[in-house]
């Protein structure tokens, strides 16, 4: 039986899922605060940990840490609400296999565990280190058979910027220059340094990611380096790291900034020497190996700020490729969309045809804060709850579909500010009707509507903060969401 580890301040989201998991065959421990999950885990190991982004005591950036430095391979799942979106996705540069969205949805939450559990139990998978070994063309050396970028098929992109993009990838392909890729989370970074790497003359040999976010300080430079047995404290057995493994072929950094001071001036070395050290050994191994970092922020900038080795910036800017927003390069949205709609069609034996126009329009107009890995979860998520031909706005997470409308919220007032009165506060920001353009129910509806969802972001999406608000009982919210919701499937 798995072991999954809740951890949320919400007593009544624990016990929900608790009840659901259990009679899934899972056993649920519950949690209700960061520090007593950490100290738990000194002594159990569960299979998943679900831990809400915003506790009491800490939040899900400073908790994650603690948790990856004890079980670093155990898949953590966020759980967040609109408000904490952009930082949701951050947080899973840390380390998080994945995050789901209140209200949580019951199909959405079983398939995203059943996700991170068999991801997990694959052999040789571990969250912040993916080795994948490419076979040769039976074209010429260096050629792609383009199976790797944005998924298991070849999408380019319609925009110039795009077209642009994937001329600079045939431009340095070829060579041995190390590339710095610059782009935000989800962009796609990975995917370019795959494309280099299959472009390469290297293609036949590994190429190995390494999420640098996501390694401890004090096992970094193991993982990099590899480490000779008994050189530390629980080193049983001598371990070969990823430098070693990516020998002849192509290793990828990501967010390789947050690599200490210590790593940064032992990584200076490879780039400098070509040659590397185990950690507690006293053999120089030869390295032949190409570098290809990135970073979600500029390195020149992180080295004005004595965050990144002003040298060893150097050695890695021989080449730099920019990724584009999705927000910025709208004509790609929906034909990303649409290749994430079949793949995701062949994960699930489904045969999804496609987006009502609705569903089209709401996806040109979202801002994309997760950019392509956003836009694949969103579209993997719909896929499972979509039961017609097409995917209709129902289907999509509650953030997406009334995107327009909590704009409206976000004018208001921040989301750490008090409401108190809700209603005095909320009110003034409500919007203005004539009695020519709805009638009166309609606009009290609408105002009510408006209330609720400001209460709601106001109280991190917790119900039971938003009815005390709202000066109603939960029953009461509940219900009226539930009217809300079937007015807008149907209204």
């Amino acid at each position: 039986m798995k072991k999954i580890l809740v951890i949320d301040d919400d007593r009544d989201i624990c016990l929900l899922l608790n009840r659901f998991l259990t009679k899934r065959g899972y056993e649920v421990t519950e949690m209700y605060t960061g520090k007593k999950a950490l100290t738990y885990l000194e002594t159990v190991a569960p299979d998943l940990i679900m831990c809400d982004y915003r506790l009491e005591d800490m939040d899900a950036s400073t908790l994650l840490p603690g948790i990856k430095a004890k079980y670093p391979d155990t898949p953590v799942i966020v759980i967040t609400g609109y408000s904490d979106m952009r930082t949701a996705v951050r947080v899973m540069k840390m380390g998080a296999y994945d995050y789901v969205t209140k209200p949580l949805l019951p199909d959405e939450i079983i398939f995203t565990i059943q996700q991170a559990i068999e991801h997990n139990e694959k052999p040789g998978v571990k969250a912040e280190v993916r080795v994948q070994l490419n076979p040769v063309t039976e074209q010429n050396p260096g050629t792609s058979t383009h199976s790797n970028i944005y998924g298991n098929k070849y999408v380019i992109g319609e925009t110039d910027s795009f077209k642009k993009i994937l001329k600079q990838v045939a431009l340095v392909a070829p060579t041995n220059y190390s590339v710095i890729i610059y782009g935000e989370t989800g962009s796609g970074k990975e995917s370019v340094a795959q494309e280099i790497h299959m472009r390469s003359k290297r293609c036949d040999k590994p190429f190995v990611a390494i999420d640098c976010g996501a390694l401890s300080k004090e096992l970094a430079a193991s993982e990099l380096f590899g480490h000779e047995k008994g050189s530390f404290t629980g080193a049983m057995n001598q371990k070969i790291g990823c430098f070693e493994i990516a020998n002849g072929g192509t290793i990828f950094l990501d967010e390789v900034s947050n690599l200490s001071y210590d790593v940064q001036v032992s990584l200076l070395r490879v780039v400098q020497e070509r040659k590397m050290r185990r950690v507690g050994g006293t053999k120089d191994i030869d390295l032949d190996v190409r570098i290809i970092i990135a970073s979600n922020e500029l390195l020149w900038n992180a080295t004005r700020t004595g965050k990144f080795r002003e040298d060893l910036y150097h050695r890695f800017n021989e080449f730099s490729i920019d990724l584009i927003p999705l927000r910025e390069r709208q004509e790609d949205i929906m034909l990303f969309a649409k290749h994430f709609l079949q793949l995701t069609n062949e994960e699930l034996n489904k045969q999804v045809r496609g987006f009502t126009p609705e569903v089209e329009e709401i996806f040109k107009n979202y801002v994309w804060y997760g950019n392509l890995r956003e836009l694949k979860n969103v579209i993997k998520r719909a896929t499972l709850l979509t039961e017609t031909e097409f995917v209709e706005a129902r289907s999509l997470p509650f953030e997406i579909s009334n995107f327009s409308k909590l704009q409206f919220a976000d004018m208001t007032q921040a989301v750490t500010s008090p409401i108190v009165p809700a209603y005095t506060e909320i009110k003034k920001h409500l919007p203005k009707y004539s009695v020519n353009e709805t009638s009166l129910r309609e606009a009290s509806i609408d105002a009510e509507y408006e209330m609720i969802l400001q209460a709601l972001k106001e109280a991190n999406y917790n119900k039971s903060k938003a009815a005390q608000l709202l000066k109603i009982d939960r029953k009461t919210l509940y219900n009226k969401m539930s009217l809300y919701e079937e007015l807008r499937n149907h209204g």
